[in-house]
């Protein structure tokens, strides 16, 4: 029977002390604040606790497609091609400008009185979130520059050890982003209580999506 089952040299198992430094690292990185912390506290803000945690986990679903992308080599193609990440940018800079203008003319709805615009639902916020996370090249570079820094190739597979390093990363993100939308909702709550309030509230998302924007339009591979 033993000669029936796989040997296993001692350094072909993966190593869990070698894992505590990515673990430093991770934590380190995900608590630095970072466009998709700026994009959560913009979220909890305007809508409330659940919204900014819809949008965590939506953030989460766009890491772990470029996380995928990374291990199956696809992520590499916006590290060499201009023109790939040129065009994966214009889409995310257009998609968030977009949302700028739609956090503009809900505010105003409700100054005026009119009727504004019901609130996104949370699966409309989840996949938002996504959205702008799949359509920012940078975070395609960080993963594939990142990752592969914590790969054994003796330890097994490199593509399965890419997907599990990415979806550690991606779970120690989002709580911590879960934990900022909670923080965002709880101090937007105080504030909130008037018309105008909830005004510049949504000035401050829209402004919060231009600004992601602009920092994703002056991006480059390099």
């Amino acid at each position: 029977m033993d000669r029936l089952l796989p040997a296993f040299e001692a350094s072909e198992m993966p190593d869990p002390v070698a894992l505590v430094p990515f673990f430093i690292a991770a934590l380190a990185l995900n608590l630095t604040p970072g466009a998709d912390m700026t994009y959560v506290i913009a979220r909890a803000a305007a809508q409330g606790r659940a919204a900014g945690i819809a949008a965590s986990f939506g953030i989460a679903g766009g890491s772990l497609v470029h996380t995928a992308l990374a291990a199956f080599g696809v992520s590499a193609l916006l590290a060499h091609s201009e023109a790939a990440f040129v065009a994966v940018k214009s889409a995310g800079v257009a998609y968030l400008l977009y949302l700028a203008w739609k956090a503009l003319k809900a505010g105003k709805a409700r100054l005026s009185g009119c009727s504004a615009p019901a609130p996104a639902g949370l699966w409309r916020v989840f996949a938002e979130g996504a959205l702008t996370n799949v359509l920012n090249p940078k975070v395609a570079l960080f993963i594939l520059a990142f990752l592969p820094q914590f790969v054994d190739p003796r330890a097994g597979p490199v593509w399965l050890q890419i997907l599990v390093l990415g979806t550690l990363f991606n779970i120690s993100g989002t709580a911590v982003n879960c934990a900022v939308a909670i923080s965002a909702a709880t101090a937007a709550k105080l504030l909130k209580g008037s018309a105008m309030v909830g005004l510049w509230l949504n000035r401050l998302t829209a402004l919060v999506f231009v600004g992601l924007a602009l920092r994703l339009a002056l991006a480059e591979r390099r």
